[in-house]
């Protein structure tokens, strides 16, 4: 690992001022995904700027419904909150399929938003990748892929977003809260990560040297019966093949809103709001779910190797929506 300096900011002032001083520095929550990339090499900061011992941890109720959890709350704490647990059991469920309980009491819910992905070329300096060195090109394009995205994928990047919780933010619609040096601002969790296009080393719309100071669920959820579902390769914790977060509205067996969202197939979580649009007002049916789950995946363009995830997906939607609608599947 190549030698760097730390120091534990004393405050917010302090620490927006230590990384905008040095494009070298780089905050530091619970480290569990910044000091395995020090490790392997792809991240090679000269200072670390700890924020983990700010106030910004804490999960607060919010007038009129929702709730604004402090970016330094570990993964534990979140998951743990009976009223996460009472109104968005998603997020719990999805934050406890995440990691291992050790990994959950260091991680910070900033970092988990901010971290990397896991796609085995970016994680190897030896080999090219246009996440790390811009212009040095894909090789999962044509390489190892099966696990890589089929939704809005590029020509110069293939990876998919690893965070389970960012996926059930996405579906609560999620609000980012940030400050910098000219002030505070928000970005909606859906506009957060940027589509990979031309420039998949560019991966937030956070402004350089910003420090997330909480994220904001805007209101109450559709029903308290939100679901979190995850296929993954193996038992034990590892990252999703696909997932769905779904959230319904289901009154007299109609459809009267849904928040959808997608992990494992997209550079970030996919918000389904074509499903979403083709649920809207219609009966809650097996076969309503299926026609809404292949409307959204009509525009997937998989690669050879990972076209099986357009069906799992498809699959996966159609069973947590309607185990909501307690509909045989």
């Amino acid at each position: 690992m190549k030698a760097f300096a730390y120091q534990r900011a004393a405050g917010v002032g302090e620490a927006l001022c230590l990384v905008a001083a040095d494009a070298g520095v780089r905050y530091l929550g619970g480290g569990t995904n910044l000091v395995d990339l020090m490790k392997s090499g792809v991240e090679t900061p000269t200072r670390l700027v700890d924020v983990r011992f700010l106030p910004l941890d804490g999960i607060r109720g919010k007038p009129g419904g929702g709730l604004e959890i402090g970016a330094t709350t570990t993964n534990s704490d979140l998951a743990a909150h009976p009223e996460v647990r009472r109104s968005y059991p998603a997020l719990s469920q999805a934050v406890l399929a995440g990691a291992s309980g050790q990994l959950r009491n260091m991680a910070t819910v900033a970092g988990n938003l901010l971290q990397r992905t896991r796609c085995a070329y970016f994680a190897d300096p030896s080999q090219a990748c246009n996440k790390r060195v811009t212009g040095s090109g894909c090789p999962a394009i044509i390489g190892a892929h099966h696990n890589h995205a089929v939704l809005a994928r590029s020509a110069h990047c293939a990876a998919t977003h690893p965070s389970d919780m960012a996926v059930a933010l996405v579906a609560f619609d999620a609000v980012v809260h940030y400050e910098t040096l000219d002030g505070g601002g928000d970005i909606p969790l859906t506009e957060f990560y940027l589509p990979v296009g031309d420039s998949p080393e560019r991966e937030t719309a956070l402004p350089p040297g910003a420090l997330i100071t909480s994220v904001s669920i805007p209101g109450p959820a559709l029903s308290p019966r939100s679901r979190y579902r995850k296929v993954r390769e193996r038992a034990s914790y590892a990252f999703a093949t696909v997932s769905v977060a779904a959230d319904l509205d289901l009154r007299d067996g109609r459809v009267h809103g849904s928040r959808i969202a997608l992990g494992g197939v997209a550079s970030r979580p996919w918000r389904a709001r074509t499903a979403e649009n083709l649920l809207l007002d219609g009966p809650a049916t097996a076969d309503r779910f299926r026609a809404a789950a292949e409307a959204e995946l009509a525009a997937a363009s998989p690669l050879p190797g990972n076209a099986y995830k357009v069906t799992l997906a498809r699959n996966l939607m159609v069973t947590v929506l309607a185990d909501l609608a307690a509909l045989p599947y």
